[in-house]
């Protein structure tokens, strides 16, 4: 007893000091390498998971049946994930088990890709070429593009970077802390889930459901943490405000906090009517008033990079503490 007492400070600094650098290491390799242009493996769990729910998916009007369907082509995607990498975590060690969590953060989060997402919309749009952002805006929103005026595909890209700040970075970080291996990698299965079979529509109403409501679970905490790390980074009295008053009023129970916050932090206007192709969705206004611009764009991008050195700094001095700790 007295052996392990006097190892657990040591044992629980070398595992904080693992956690540090492995997510140096993945942000690093993100830095460097961005999203791979072939073969990422989210890309082959997306096709795995459009052909399971084509096979399944036959009666979606049927709301009992398309429920328990999806339910189960949920669990078959994600599932073996869990028990794969739960396996990896117990057969690996020291220096592999490090680079398998290193690769496994790297392909899960996408800093790098979401600077170069805003940023193809913020350059046109600072160039005055309207047509060329509403393009690029269209690859990262469902909105109906051709119908924005430049504030409002300069506001649904600001909005794009706040929230996928939150689920393509923060959550990633956040469930590898909290979860290793397999933490991360179930995050990113289930929110690609999500994205893809989360919708509103009568195909989809029923069979994403249970995609949908894990991942609203599993993202709780990380939302809030990414609303607070903005809150602190940006205008902190605005942003708290936007977070308490104007959040709640989002129909979303994450992406309410992550972007009132945010745009509270940017001191930008967000949310309002936007069009989409069954026509115009009223949505409540988020944040101060100054109107979304390019600037706005390139402002959520250097919040979510600053937001992920506050992360790796707190990271770090948890490790000083504990080590202090350790020689106490």
């Amino acid at each position: 007893m007295t052996l392990f007492v006097e190892s657990f400070p040591n044992s629980l600094f070398a595992h904080f000091c693992g956690l540090f650098l492995v997510c140096l290491l993945g942000l690093t390799l993100d830095r460097l390498l961005g999203e791979p242009r072939r073969f990422h493996p989210l890309a082959g769990f997306g096709t795995l998971a459009i052909a399971l729910e084509q096979l399944l998916n036959t009666a979606p009007k049927n709301g009992r049946r398309s429920l328990t369907l999806g339910t189960i082509a949920l669990c078959l995607l994600v599932l073996p994930l869990l028990f794969l990498t739960l396996w990896l975590s117990a057969v690996l060690n020291g220096l592999w088990l490090l680079l398998a969590q290193a690769l496994a953060l790297y392909f899960a989060l996408s800093l790098r890709g979401l600077a170069e997402h805003g940023l193809a919309v913020a350059e046109p749009l600072q160039r005055g070429e309207l047509d060329a952002a509403r393009e690029q805006v269209s690859r990262i929103v469902s909105r109906q593009a051709s119908a924005l005026d430049e504030q409002g595909v300069a506001a649904a890209a600001t909005e794009s970077m706040l929230e996928n700040g939150a689920d393509a970075v923060f959550a990633s970080l956040f469930w590898f802390l909290v979860g290793g291996l397999p933490g991360v990698i179930v995050h990113r299965a289930v929110n690609t889930l999500d994205a893809m079979w989360g919708y509103r529509n009568p195909r989809f109403l029923y069979f994403g459901r249970a995609a949908a409501r894990l991942d609203d679970v599993m993202g709780w905490v990380p939302a809030r943490l990414t609303a607070l790390t903005y809150t602190l980074l940006g205008n902190r009295k605005l942003a708290w405000y936007c977070w308490r008053r104007q959040a709640p009023q989002w129909d979303s129970p994450n992406a309410g906090p992550v972007m009132a916050a945010g745009a509270g932090a940017l001191n930008v206007q967000l949310g309002g009517p936007s069009p989409y192709a069954q026509g115009v969705k009223q949505r409540p206004y988020l944040g101060g008033t100054s109107l979304a611009s390019a600037s706005s764009i390139q402002a959520a991008i250097a919040l979510v990079r600053h937001g992920t050195w506050l992360w790796l700094a707190v990271i770090f001095a948890i490790n000083g503490l504990v080590a202090v700790v350790a020689e106490l």
